[in-house]
């Protein structure tokens, strides 16, 4: 279906409903809030496409968000956003919802984060991978091995390292609602079983836009060849890669095991993602929105991580059922040929000493 918005100007009065634009790519939805005027996309009305992933709130909801996301309806980031929507509706007693865009309906994450920032797109749940192009400090949680498990990695990013982070988001228009689950991030090929990093050498592998995902790669001899999610699987298909790197999760959701037949268990980095909305959004917000916002927002996370755990799991499952040789390797000896040095030198890594330290304990 469609739906026409009127695009607002700057400058208009507080009124009890407001219509906010979004979208990636000049589309704005009927996302309303009782609150300032946001920055207007373009001064014409526009209309957005929805397509049938769309999964839109309650018709009844007069304060709409439009978040968006790249990965598909059927995976854990969405899951997680389908919980946020009911218990949005659930403690703002109907008057909130969220209009939730998978499958990269937005843009892509750089593009989505930009438009928020902007205020052109209320809200977000992106992977960490395009934020050190806007906040420096966050390509430090994309080091290799920084943690051992997922237990380890939330007690940081909830805590004060990771408040901190979510904080310098300020600094772009946005403000960080949490940390979300992506995962350990393994690596996929059709070519051949990985089971040291010797056995990447030469395999070109795709990774996120990332500078330190990309020297990781390249030191541990493979060919890092950044490319945007939304051209992963006509990549692999034709051959332009013969790997990919992602959480379980998303390989599986998006079914990339179609036309790889490898995947190793290497768990080279933890992702995390991060739930943004708009800071001239959220300022326009009543305190009791805030609250029935905050609410939704961190016990969604933390079924969003729950679900993860238990959808990984399964998600092997399906993989081996469908044909995938999936590999458990020794994680002591892809440690042994990491160098943090060299890798943050070769990334270029910029980013406060004080936090790498206290990360690298």
């Amino acid at each position: 279906m469609k739906r026409k918005l009127t695009a607002v100007l700057l400058g208009l009065s507080l009124v009890a409903s407001l219509t906010a634009c979004g979208g990636a790519k000049e589309e704005s939805a009927g996302s309303q809030a009782a609150a300032p005027a946001a920055p207007a996309a373009d001064s014409s009305a526009a209309e957005t496409e929805e397509s049938a992933d769309t999964l839109m709130g309650a018709d009844s909801a007069t304060v709409r968000f439009k978040v968006g996301t790249t990965t598909a309806p059927e995976g854990h980031y969405v899951k997680g956003l389908i919980e946020m929507q009911s218990l949005l509706e659930e403690y703002s007693e109907g008057e909130m919802t969220l209009d939730i865009y998978p499958n990269s309906q937005l843009g892509n994450e750089r593009d989505m984060m930009e438009n928020v920032g902007m205020g052109v797109q209320e809200m977000c749940l992106v992977s960490t991978g395009p934020i050190p192009n806007f906040v420096a400090d966050f390509a430090a949680l994309d080091l290799p091995y920084l943690f051992e498990t997922a237990e380890d990695a939330y007690a940081v990013l909830d805590g004060e390292i990771g408040q901190n982070l979510l904080g310098q988001l300020g600094t772009q228009g946005i403000v960080g609602l949490g940390f979300w689950e992506n995962g350990f991030r393994d690596v996929t090929n059709n070519t051949k079983e990985v089971v040291t990093p010797e056995d990447l050498s030469g395999m070109k592998i795709r990774t996120m836009e990332n500078n330190v995902h990309i020297a990781t790669y390249e030191a541990l001899g493979a060919t890092a060849t950044p490319m945007a999610w939304g051209e992963i699987f006509t990549a692999l298909q034709q051959g332009t890669v013969d790997g990919q790197e992602n959480p379980i999760a998303i390989i599986e959701s998006a079914k990339v095991y179609e036309v790889q037949k490898y995947c190793s268990m290497i768990d080279l980095f933890y992702s995390p993602c991060v739930l943004m909305i708009s800071q001239s959004i959220y300022d326009g917000l009543s305190d009791t929105q805030k609250d029935a916002l905050t609410k939704a927002a961190n016990e969604a996370k933390t079924y969003q991580r729950e679900y993860s755990q238990n959808y990984n799991a399964d998600a092997i499952k399906t993989m081996e059922e469908a044909g995938v040789t999936v590999t458990e390797v020794d994680k002591e000896v892809w440690k042994s040929a990491i160098n943090y040095d060299d890798i943050i030198s070769k990334s270029g890594l910029k980013v406060d000493q004080a936090l790498l330290d206290e990360l690298l304990k």
